[in-house]
């Protein structure tokens, strides 16, 4: 190649970075803004939810429910009803709860920043509000429920609950009385812990029974999802979920709610709305029944559970209730609350490989406290694991190369006679014992693990904004700088150039593209993926060079 030709292939790839490198700050790496928005800009978040969202929930059957136990609270409520916004604070938490209706109208995360660039401002997972609607509602219906006609308007001793430093645990009651009982909905939040107690206590004031049904329920709209970047690759699962008898893990899609619906009776089990890295759940009673059901309503999605009619008998007190979970994909706390609530974090259908690496990958980062550098020394990990079956691959490819010379020969001997041409090549695979297929092998054998810890990069919320070091700030997200994919492709092609050219002229100029394409796959690749591969191409560059020049010296 002369001078000229070699400056202007040199100015198009430098004018190329450049431009994928432009376009990404424009357009490729911006996530959706999802910074709290003030008080003040809350417009909606006070206003009582379409009565259909609490009235097309169906109550069936009748007789006795089995009662969910709750904690008795020493606090009296004495404060005339408010529309205004009830906030909790603890320790990794910041709730607001709408005293029409009691939900839980918003959730702020400060252990999750916002941004790698913005850590002051704390990830909103719930909201209520002009951006985006999705929140986590419960009540009781039926015949004396005092949701039936809508959402009750409840009253609380104050506005503000802060967990304080000496503090374990933080309860806030808001109460609604009505004409036949006092409704207490008690919400209970725990240091250090996603999961939240919420419970009614009915107290049946009047003279005659009091009958009603428990439901709880999260409602979302279409937005897209705040907490995945816009670009290239597979997306995280946004939408419905719960477990069931017959699938320990089963999603309901947005789409499936739009077309007919969901409906099933369980025991135990949970329903959740799941979105990468976060999700919320509800979780009851594990001992009973629950008929878990979703819709979609007046542009909102609708997924929860309702329980069987209870009755609280005159002058009676009956408590009733489930566990609410708003957080991180935490697979260790998640395992604990319910039966398969951990597999939302979704590995996919190679979970079975993706699962032992993540559990390796978080062994190793507890010695080295880096993430990057654990990705790395898992990577020789799996090297090591293969390291016989590349071997065999190796040598058979320098093998190949070894007999280039007389495969070259026979080739222009029987050129014009494929049948006696592909007899004898066969012959001579035979005769050097020569796999012509096992250069594949080791790209073959790597794929499921390549798949398997992309989705772990992908799902597990403890590379979320995780730095290498350098300019790699966030080994979940893309390489701003393109630089490690550019690696990759440099790599790639030194492996190239270690094994034996293809016979057919095409497929040797596919070949040689092979590296480019791959390059401009890898680019917008999470940088702790591209990180991954660019070490074990160097580990095989080295482990195939040594082979080789041990064949060709023989």
């Amino acid at each position: 190649m002369d001078i000229r030709r070699l400056a202007i292939f040199i100015g198009l790839a430098v004018s190329t970075y450049f431009l994928i490198y432009t376009w990404n700050q424009d357009y490729g790496q911006k996530n959706l803004n999802n910074a709290p928005i003030a008080s003040a800009e809350v417009t909606q978040a006070s206003d009582a939810p379409q009565t259909t969202d609490v009235n097309e929930t169906p109550v069936v059957g009748t007789g006795d429910q089995p009662i969910v136990d709750a904690p008795v609270t020493d606090v009296s409520v004495s404060a005339e009803p408010t529309g205004e916004l009830i906030t909790v604070t603890t320790d990794v938490l910041q709730v607001k709860i709408d005293p029409r209706g009691g939900e839980v109208a918003e959730v702020l995360l400060p252990a999750y920043p916002l941004s790698i660039d913005q850590q002051d401002v704390p990830f909103v997972l719930l909201e209520k509000n002009q951006r985006r609607t999705y929140v986590a509602q419960s009540g009781l219906v039926g015949k004396d429920g005092i949701d039936k006609a809508g959402p009750a308007l409840y009253s609380a001793a104050q506005t503000t609950y802060t967990l304080s430093d000496d503090q374990q645990a933080i309860t806030v009651v808001l109460t609604h009385v009505s004409d036949k009982a006092k409704i207490e909905k008690i919400y209970t939040f725990r240091r250090g812990d996603y999961l939240m107690d919420m419970n009614y206590r009915i107290t049946n004031t009047s003279d005659s029974e009091w009958q009603g049904a428990f439901y709880a329920q999260l409602k979302r709209d279409g937005s897209q999802d705040p907490s995945t970047a816009s670009g290239m690759g597979m997306k995280a699962y946004l939408g419905a979920a719960l477990t069931t008898k017959e699938d320990r893990y089963k999603k309901v899609s947005f789409s499936d709610l739009e077309d007919d619906g969901y409906k099933s009776v369980q025991e135990g089990g949970w329903a959740a709305m799941l979105q990468h890295y976060f999700l919320s759940a509800w979780v009851p009673s594990q001992e009973t029944q629950h008929t878990y059901n979703g819709r979609f309503v007046k542009g909102n999605y609708v997924f929860g559970f309702y329980d069987a009619p209870f009755t609280v008998a005159a002058g009676d007190t009956a408590n009733v209730g489930a566990q609410l979970y708003v957080g991180p994909k935490d697979q260790e706390r998640l395992e604990t609350i319910a039966p398969n609530l951990n597999l939302t974090v979704d590995y996919g259908i190679l979970w079975f490989i993706a699962q032992p690496l993540f559990w390796l990958l978080e062994f190793i980062h507890g010695f080295v406290g880096n993430w990057g550098v654990a990705i790395i020394l898992l990577t020789v990990v799996i090297k090591a694991a293969f390291f016989k079956l590349s071997a065999t691959s190796y040598r058979s490819m320098a093998n190949m190369r070894k007999v280039a010379p007389k495969m070259a020969e026979i080739k222009e001997k029987f050129g014009d006679n494929r049948e006696k041409l592909g007899q004898e090549m066969m012959k001579l695979y035979k005769e050097e014992k020569i796999n012509p297929l096992g250069g594949c092998l080791p790209i073959l054998v790597q794929m499921p693990v390549f798949i398997s810890l992309y989705w772990v990069l992908m799902e597990s919320v403890e590379l979320r904004q995780a730095p290498f070091f350098f300019w790699i700030r966030d080994m979940s997200v893309m390489d701003p700088y393109f630089i490690l994919p550019l690696i990759m492709g440099a790599s790639m092609f030194i492996q190239m150039k270690l094994n034996p050219t293809p016979p057919d002229p095409m497929q040797a100029r596919v070949m040689q593209f092979m590296p480019v394409i791959f390059t401009v796959f890898f680019l917008w690749f999470p940088a702790g993926l591209v990180l991954y591969w660019v070490v074990n191409n160097v580990l095989s560059i080295a482990q195939q060079y040594v082979i080789t020049k041990q064949i060709e010296n023989s």
